[in-house]
């Protein structure tokens, strides 16, 4: 089981969120996230504008968001949106679907999940992780 907490919702995906994600292109046989799956989503996010359409997918929640919403809210034109909404969708960051004439877009939490546990595996050598400015602290203050 993974959470993800955001401010006012716990997100919580069970191992039955990856049935929904093609397991070739985004996991290894493990589950998790390959290298070259990681590369892929952190080169989408590597962008201003991508980046900026991630962050507001996320904090819309699973619902998600219609096009039109995201490019007005962005100020991004809709023909520049529609670019960099297929680069995060080949990424496997976002998802699609059509409800009525709209196309709504939203976060693959579980993508983002898999990517943040692949960025963090074998953190600080298996020991226990102290943020940097504690340390500092510790180490300054004596």
């Amino acid at each position: 089981m993974v959470i993800l907490q955001c401010k006012s919702v716990q997100f919580i995906y069970i191992d039955q969120w990856r049935a929904a994600i093609d397991s070739d292109l985004y996991f290894d046989d493990s589950g998790s996230v390959d290298t070259k799956s990681a590369v892929r989503a952190l080169a989408a996010l590597a962008q201003d504008s991508r980046l900026d359409v991630f962050r507001l997918l996320v904090q819309a929640g699973p619902e998600g968001m219609p096009a039109g919403e995201i490019a007005e809210r962005l100020g991004i034109p809709s023909s520049t949106l529609s670019f960099h909404v297929k680069a995060l969708v080949h990424a496997g960051l976002i998802e699609s679907r059509q409800q009525g004439r709209f196309i709504y877009y939203s976060a693959d939490f579980g993508a983002m999940n898999g990517l943040v546990a692949f960025l963090g595996e074998n953190c600080c050598g298996g020991r226990s992780c102290e943020p940097a400015a504690t340390a500092r602290g510790k180490r300054a203050g004596g």
